[in-house]
């Protein structure tokens, strides 16, 4: 049904070349920004600079824009619990992320028909001082039979943690600045 789906995923918020440039072709860009509405001609521009570099490119939080502009796909974020997600008609390859910290937003995030849950926090980050840890991480992913990649906290100190992780894989913020 999918092109490869990526088990490497990171956040950026500004459309920043130089960000993702020398990350791995495997890494799934997610724009996210809730501060600024999207300029359709820099994300278009993004997504042709994606597509040359074979960097899967999601937006965030708007379907029908990314249907639009026909990206590899939408993440959405836990607050969003639009049902109607489904009415939207798009190509195979489309990709539905979303995320959820508990069971009941897992069930709407299965209702809404995401392809992959971001399942967060994994560890403990600046916004959440406790973190899911590898058992309830384990635990919740059981809950679900989609894929399922570990957010939130991931380190260099960390990352190796994850193997034990009931993980298809992880996203980061932080890890792949840290490492630029």
């Amino acid at each position: 049904m999918h092109k490869k789906i990526p088990t490497i995923f990171t956040f950026i918020s500004d459309l920043n070349k130089k960000e993702i440039i020398n990350l791995d072709r495997k890494v799934g860009i997610i724009f996210r920004n809730y501060k600024e509405k999207y300029d359709k001609n820099k994300i278009l521009l993004f997504k042709e600079f994606c597509k040359k570099h074979k960097k899967p490119f999601f937006l965030a939080n708007d379907v029908k824009l990314a249907i639009n502009l026909n990206l590899d796909g939408v993440y959405i974020p836990a607050f969003n619990k639009d049902l109607s997600l489904r009415k939207y008609n798009r190509k195979k390859q489309f990709l539905i992320l979303g995320s959820a910290h508990n069971i009941p937003e897992i069930k709407v995030k299965e209702r809404q028909g995401v392809n992959i849950i971001f399942l967060s926090p994994i560890f403990k980050t600046k916004n959440y001082k406790k973190g899911l840890e590898i058992i309830k991480f384990n635990i919740l992913s059981m809950k679900s039979n989609k894929k399922i990649i570990a957010l939130g906290g991931i380190t260099k100190k960390n990352i190796n943690r994850l193997k034990i992780a009931n993980a298809y894989g992880f996203s980061g913020i932080s890890y792949f600045r840290n490492q630029q």
